[in-house]
């Protein structure tokens, strides 16, 4: 079913994805991140599931969610990490960023003990509209020389709990993210 006015939504992991798919979904994160969307922003949106939307102009809106882990309260978490969200720009403003984020939130609350993101300040309230959490700790990498801080990231870091998770105190003890190359959230 394709509806041309809001468009078709369409979920698919990485490896089921034509090499025609993906590099139209990397011309939208080139074009929507105004040429600061980089190779390993693109690699870190890889690996997971990826939700879309069509519609008579092409590829309109994307997201995808990948597995991170994050090590928190002495315990490590399988997290779902979104990761390349960007609607085309005659677009935006029409609930095409909140349907793929919707497709992205049934992965992640079905796949992963909870979701995390790390926001612009464009996008930081769509995520707040959707009932995701600022964290209001400290956000740390276990890089390869060790414990690295990344105080830059701890207004930008989203949570997405499911019910009954507490995470303790975030006054108490940091989220330790995994590490990557690039940007590492």
């Amino acid at each position: 079913m394709t509806d041309t006015t809001t468009g078709s939504l369409r979920t698919a992991h990485t490896y089921q994805l034509s090499e025609a798919a993906l590099g139209e979904i990397r011309a939208l994160l080139d074009a929507a991140f105004d040429g600061d969307f980089h190779d390993d922003d693109w690699s870190h949106g890889l690996g997971g599931v990826h939700a879309f939307v069509r519609d008579r102009e092409g590829l309109a809106a994307h997201g995808s969610v990948i597995m991170r882990r994050v090590v928190h309260g002495g315990r490590s978490y399988r997290v779902g990490y979104v990761e390349a969200v960007a609607v085309r720009a005659d677009r935006r403003r029409q609930g095409l960023g909140g349907r793929v984020m919707g497709a992205l939130e049934r992965v992640i609350d079905g796949a992963y003990e909870l979701g995390a993101l790390s926001a612009s300040d464009d996008g930081a309230a769509l995520y707040r509209s959707r009932g995701w959490k600022p964290w209001r700790g400290r956000i740390e990498v276990l890089g390869p020389d060790g414990v690295v801080p990344l105080p830059d990231e701890e207004d930008s870091t989203f949570l997405r709990q499911p019910p009954g998770l507490l995470l303790p105190d975030p006054a108490a003890t940091s989220l330790l993210f995994d590490w990557r190359d690039g940007d590492v959230l």
